[in-house]
């Protein structure tokens, strides 16, 4: 297993981008993409001083954080959320980036228990405006936000996307800049939003150039994913 080279290269090169981007040390979260992944591979990242993980899939997601039960890991729910799921994504995770639809919102803050924190949540935007992407319009971000107000057990942190992939570093900056740009107007009036969830393997540089805090990478740090079919929430 290379997961802590892998591991060591990826803290690396987010510190060299930091710089060369002028963003202060140590802004970026490297969250670790671990669905489908065994918990072997993430007790060797967990060993090597990771402790952020990314799911996609509920079922796999909650066995796995019962069985390692690791008091300092930060559990982040990445995947599209189906209403019938959301008791259970309320109970066991700390954030969920992917909340693109009012009533999901709102059965995640009434599922969560009252003995843990507020729940971390991001509104997912679809940036590129593609169909078959999850995610709500820029444009609506600021209902969104404000249809939330009343919801005690979520804390709103920012913002997440997934654009559309493309090679060129320049137009995978200037999809990024868009949502950077969202957020900083928003957190003129809402300073509590300090979270943009952006970047992946591919164009995580670009990212942290356009103020990314938490990039998502899987196949860098855990190499190629075997495909299998997993049930999602």
């Amino acid at each position: 297993m290379k997961i802590a080279d892998n591991l060591a290269q990826l803290r690396h090169e987010i510190s060299v981008a930091e710089k060369q981007f002028q963003r202060s040390a140590a802004s970026v979260c490297l969250l670790a993409v671990s669905k489908t992944r065994s918990i072997h591979e993430i007790m060797i990242a967990i060993n090597a001083g990771q402790y952020h993980f990314g799911e996609n899939y509920c079922q796999e997601a909650i066995s796995k954080i019962e069985t390692i039960a690791h008091p300092d890991l930060i559990w982040h729910f990445i995947g599209p959320v189906q209403s019938n799921k959301t008791r259970q994504i309320a109970r066991h995770f700390d954030w969920v980036h992917t909340v693109d639809r009012i009533k999901i919102a709102h059965r995640l803050d009434v599922m969560r228990p009252e003995n843990r924190p507020p729940l971390n949540i991001c509104i997912q935007v679809n940036i590129s405006g593609e169909k078959s992407k999850s995610g709500i319009a820029l444009d609506e971000v600021d209902d969104f936000i404000n249809a939330l107000e009343s919801c005690k057990r979520l804390k709103v942190r920012g913002l997440m996307s997934l654009p559309a992939p493309v090679r060129d570093f320049d137009l995978q900056r200037k999809a990024f800049s868009v949502l950077k740009q969202k957020l900083q107007a928003l957190a003129l009036i809402r300073p509590w939003l300090d979270t943009l969830s952006i970047g992946t393997t591919q164009d995580m540089v670009a990212a942290i150039a356009e103020g990314a805090t938490i990039v998502r990478i899987g196949t860098a740090l855990f190499g190629p994913r075997n495909a299998t079919k997993q049930t999602i929430c």
